[in-house]
């Protein structure tokens, strides 16, 4: 396959895409034109408890990038594409106060990182370590940035945040799994969402 035709992960990986389990091979590749990759399913936890982060987070909801509160069993539909070398993605989240979508766009750096872009207009960035664990996909962020229009501004490392993402397949109940956490120096955890889908690549209407 031509590396314009491969995703930002397939690059980011090369050879050890082999590693990942077949169905994650297929998740994490580019999607053809005129497709779109829908998973549908149910995050067990999605937010955070830290209640005083609620005016950051209800700000940062209105750029589409998380929500304050700590939110269960939250049925949810992600849409992604590949657009211009970039694997776009839209989560639609059913919460109490209704629906909310969380949108990002991952490419690939120079040096081989993934790079993941949130919110609507773009606010903040993520530089990801990639590794095949086990059969499933591994996400570490190595370097943080908060974008304000054309000013893009690194988050200093004594209040950086570490963001980890896993991505498996579990065979026993035919579901794909993701995990994230966001933990800050002297903080510990204040985010982390938890959650189980199936997925299928679909022609555009």
């Amino acid at each position: 396959m031509r590396p314009g035709t491969r995703s930002p992960y397939e690059r980011a990986l090369g050879s050890r895409v082999t590693q990942l389990h077949p169905v994650l091979q297929s998740y994490f590749a580019a999607i053809p034109a005129d497709s779109v990759g829908i998973g549908e399913g149910v995050f067990e936890r999605f937010g955070t408890e830290r209640w005083w982060l609620r005016p950051l987070l209800a700000w940062l909801a209105r750029r589409h990038v998380i929500v304050p509160g700590m939110h269960r069993q939250v049925p949810f539909r992600i849409e992604n594409r590949t657009v211009a070398g970039h694997q776009t993605a839209a989560r639609t989240l059913e919460l109490e106060s209704g629906t909310w979508t969380m949108v990002d766009a991952v490419s690939l750096s120079e040096s081989g990182r993934v790079v993941d872009v949130l919110g609507e207009p773009a606010l903040v960035e993520a530089d990801f370590d990639v590794a095949a664990v086990d059969g499933g996909l591994s996400l570490k962020s190595r370097a943080v940035a908060v974008r304000l229009g054309p000013v893009r501004l690194p988050v200093p490392m004594v209040i950086r945040p570490v963001i980890s993402l896993s991505e498996r397949f579990d065979a026993e109940v035919a579901l794909q799994k993701v995990s994230l956490t966001v933990d800050v120096p002297a903080l510990g955890r204040v985010y982390e969402y938890h959650g189980s889908f199936t997925y299928r690549i679909e022609e555009e209407a």
